[in-house]
């Protein structure tokens, strides 16, 4: 019997955020912030943890740039950043253990796994504002571009 396996070339493939989509969802988002008065900085993650797309917004903080990518860092994993903090705040063990064995891990809200037909492509994450604003900010862009936004 002869091991082919390195005879062939195995491909995988796997859904991500293309370039366009990360653009779209950039500009959803600022549009987002400037209807609602803020000046924010703005993420895209790809599936891989990769940074796709990036703005910080004419005024933003400087902090919200690497806060911004963070949460999109994040939620890419599946699960938005205020749930990350739901989780962690019930079971101490588990907040304990991720905090320092993920060190980009943010609970604030503000960051989304971006979901397309089903399936998980990236994150997006916004700061800026109060959370709650970067929540808000951010559901917007995801309805805008068609994503999942029903967190």
């Amino acid at each position: 019997m002869t091991d082919t396996a390195h005879d062939t070339a195995i491909t995988l493939t796997r859904p991500t955020v293309s370039a366009s989509l990360a653009t779209a969802l950039i500009a959803a988002a600022e549009r987002a912030s400037v209807a609602a008065g803020l000046r924010m900085s703005l993420a895209v993650i790809d599936e891989s943890g990769l940074l796709k797309a990036f703005h910080r917004m004419d005024g933003a903080s400087f902090t919200s740039g690497s806060v911004a990518q963070d949460k999109a860092f994040s939620a890419a994993s599946g699960r938005p950043t205020h749930a990350w903090h739901a989780a962690l705040e019930a079971d101490a063990v588990l907040g304990a253990g991720a905090r320092s064995a993920i060190p980009r891990l943010v609970t604030l809200g503000g960051g989304y796994p971006v979901i397309v037909a089903g399936e998980l492509v990236g994150g997006l994450g916004v700061s800026g504002g109060h959370y709650t604003q970067d929540m808000d900010v951010a559901v917007a862009a995801l309805a805008e571009i068609g994503a999942r936004s029903d967190w």
